[in-house]
């Protein structure tokens, strides 16, 4: 059975449509990239997966849960990336990874999840003095503090330089080998081409394209007859915004 499973999910916040017919599985210890526009529904797809939003229609399973009827249940195996401005600025590493473990039954241990991270030298250090790779270090950290079956990363490398990038890329693939399955929602091609499995392309609230980035290119190239195609040319193409030979 798939980890996640996203069936004819339709949401409207009033007059306008999030969400028009998404669907899609995730199968166990992949890492599954979503893509998209700007308001292509893949903040609204993902909140539905977490539990925070309820589909009008359609069905949506986590380890074969509702996500909304029960999220007690999940909250302990799902693990969710924070965006940074929800933590204090002047909470310490320590503490924010300390509070967070006891909201879990069977929590990792912090001190272990902080070496691991790289993190163990800032224990004592405050939020607000760490740098943009640590905070996103530290965001990881607390999406796994509670042991999760999944995690779901949205915009995982925003802001990080190249070196703190590809370090934080390692870190997932490290995750995904000790056996966490990994959605993963972000805007960069080059993130998403290293690291998934396979990747959903959403675009006005459907899914166009669901693929291996590898598979995906090789389609839009054919199409296109070029060989001369990456990831963002396919992307591009397949959301109707342009293509390799009219950019």
């Amino acid at each position: 059975m798939p980890i996640i499973e996203v069936e004819h999910l339709h949401k409207r916040y009033r007059d306008t449509v999030a969400v028009e017919d998404v669907s899609f599985t995730v199968e166990q210890g992949e890492i599954f990239g979503i893509i998209g526009p700007n308001g292509a529904g893949k903040t609204t797809t993902v909140e539905t997966i977490e539990g925070l939003r309820t589909p009008d229609r359609g069905v949506v399973r986590v380890l074969g849960l509702d996500p909304w009827k029960d999220r007690a249940e999940l909250r302990e195996r799902v693990g969710v990336q924070l965006q940074q401005s929800d933590l204090y600025d002047k909470v310490r590493v320590g503490e924010a990874l300390e509070l967070f473990a006891s909201f879990y039954r069977d929590p990792a241990d912090p001190r272990r999840l902080l070496e691991r991270l790289g993190l163990a030298g800032k224990r004592d250090t405050g939020f607000d003095k760490l740098s943009g790779g640590q905070r996103q270090r530290l965001s990881i950290a607390l999406a796994l503090v509670g042991n999760p079956e999944v995690a779901i990363l949205d915009e995982l490398s925003t802001g990080l330089d190249p070196h703190a990038r590809r370090d934080t890329w390692r870190l997932i693939e490290e995750i995904r080998a000790g056996g966490v399955t990994v959605v993963l929602v972000s805007h960069y091609m080059e993130e998403i081409g290293r690291l998934s499995d396979r990747v959903a392309v959403l675009d006005a609230g459907r899914v166009v394209a669901i693929d291996t980035p590898g598979r995906l290119t090789a389609r839009v190239a054919a199409e296109l007859h070029t060989d001369q195609v990456t990831l963002d040319d396919a992307f591009l193409a397949l959301t109707g915004r342009s293509t390799p030979a009219t950019r």
